[in-house]
């Protein structure tokens, strides 16, 4: 009977894995994993990879060519007609770059260029460069004007980084296009921002189990699963670019008030939401706190979970998502 009931088992994932479509795409500096399960899934997931490509072409901070450029290229001297997407999302940014006291900030772009840091030619500034740069990360400076959909950043080399958000805002696009087009079941993986549509029909329990990644330089080297339906899971971390200057080394996550990266117990935020915009916003918020901090400010935030991974590698996780974590 039990021979039987494993035979029927790994039937079904085989027939389940069969039916499943993956496209793996190179883009935005990451590799990106689209996996459906649809008639036209082919179809589906080609619209998606050019729906990628289009927005990596104007949401790109480095791109001269893309329209998030452009407004850049035009500060301090003109407003820039940009597209709804890209309108909303910066309207978004400026909104949580205010109420956080710039624990977000994507005026941060200056800041970010003069380092470097995950670039060719980083490098540490000297306080001088850095007080200068501070003088341009401000999003009181964002001008918005909603009735001509125009962007203008009132001084002149300020620049917009959506690096914070962006990954988050197109993974919920692509699950809300490949939800209307009828996909019941998948994932949306833009490297480390997994979005996961309804249930995982390869498991009983439906749960689709997402890897927590080590605070490490090395790629698929996990700490544990977190299991969601329907859930996006963004993962964070002080690892994922650094430079070491003698045997001092500084990662690409910045405090806005001091220039430098920020200094605390963090080195990595995972966050479980509904939505990806939501985990990409709350695991750069959150490196603003300490760890206890980061984990009694989210018991008390309706429809967020975290699981944080000190430099120390203790893991805080919580109340809400302690019965979903497996750590191996």
């Amino acid at each position: 009977m039990q021979t039987y009931a494993l035979y029927r088992l790994f039937n079904f994932i085989d027939r389940w894995v069969k039916k499943i479509k993956q496209k793996i795409i190179n883009r935005m500096g990451t590799r990106i994993s689209l996996s459906i399960v649809h008639p036209e899934s082919e179809k589906l997931l080609e619209i998606a990879s050019h729906m990628l490509a289009d927005y990596e072409a104007r949401f790109s901070a480095n791109n001269p060519k893309s329209v998030l450029m452009i407004v850049n290229q035009q500060a301090g001297i003109q407003p820039v007609h940009v597209d709804s997407d890209l309108y909303e999302l910066i309207q978004v940014g400026k909104e949580y770059s205010l109420s956080s006291n710039l624990a977000l900030n994507i005026t941060i772009g200056p800041l970010v260029k003069l380092w470097k840091i995950g670039f060719t030619g980083a490098r540490l500034p000297d306080q001088k460069e850095i007080e200068e740069r501070i003088k341009l990360i401000d999003p009181t400076e964002i001008e918005l004007d909603a009735d001509k959909r125009t962007v203008y950043l009132t001084k002149k080399g300020m620049e917009l980084d959506l690096g914070a958000l962006a990954k988050g805002y197109f993974a919920d696009k692509l699950k809300l296009f490949f939800q209307k087009e009828g996909v019941q079941s998948g994932i949306v993986d833009l490297g480390g921002n997994v979005l996961t549509i309804g249930k995982n029909p390869k498991y009983k329990d439906g749960y689709w189990r997402v890897g927590i990644q080590k605070p490490s330089l090395v790629r698929g080297d996990l700490i544990g699963a977190v299991l969601v339906k329907d859930k996006s899971v963004v993962t964070s971390g002080i690892y994922e670019r650094s430079l070491k200057v003698g045997e001092k080394e500084y990662h690409h996550i910045f405090d806005s008030t001091t220039g430098y990266p920020i200094e605390n117990e963090l080195a990595s935020v995972t966050i479980v939401s509904d939505e990806s915009i939501d985990g990409e916003l709350w695991t750069t918020l959150l490196f603003m706190f300490s760890p206890d901090a980061a984990i009694q400010y989210i018991d008390n935030t309706p429809g967020i979970e975290a699981l944080i991974i000190t430099k120390d590698n203790d893991v805080k996780m919580t109340r809400g998502i302690m019965p979903y974590v497996v750590l191996f």
